[in-house]
């Protein structure tokens, strides 16, 4: 079993900057992608970005794409994102999760979340 924790939530101006941090302990794994997902109130989790720890290949939502960047540092078993020219629209509880490159329904794993709010 893994566990993920995320950390670095807060409330930042339209405009500004954040950078997330997932941390990864117990059964971690370096063929699963780690995924960053979000969850704004009344509405349905949805992706934000993917890094596979075996290629470093990323993949980004068309909302977030140009704007956010996600990355991993394999010593310390942990998966950034930084966050720029963030809008309100970007407000929501942020989660870290683990599954399969390309079935983003198959992520689970989820940490206890992260709340980004961006003030206009």
């Amino acid at each position: 079993q893994v566990q993920l924790a995320e950390s670095g939530g807060g409330l930042v101006q339209a405009g500004g900057s954040l950078r997330l941090s997932c941390a990864a302990s117990g059964r971690t794994s370096r063929s699963h992608t780690m995924g960053w997902f979000r969850q704004a109130p009344g509405k349905a989790r949805d992706f934000v970005a993917a890094f596979s720890w075996s290629t470093g290949t990323t993949y980004y939502a068309a909302s977030v794409k140009g704007r956010f960047i996600i990355s991993g540092d394999n010593a310390l078993n942990t998966v950034y994102l930084q966050m720029n020219s963030l809008k309100p629209e970007d407000t929501a509880i942020y989660y870290c999760g683990r599954g399969w490159w390309g079935s983003w329904s198959s992520f689970g794993s989820w940490g206890q979340g992260t709340q980004v709010t961006v003030s206009s």
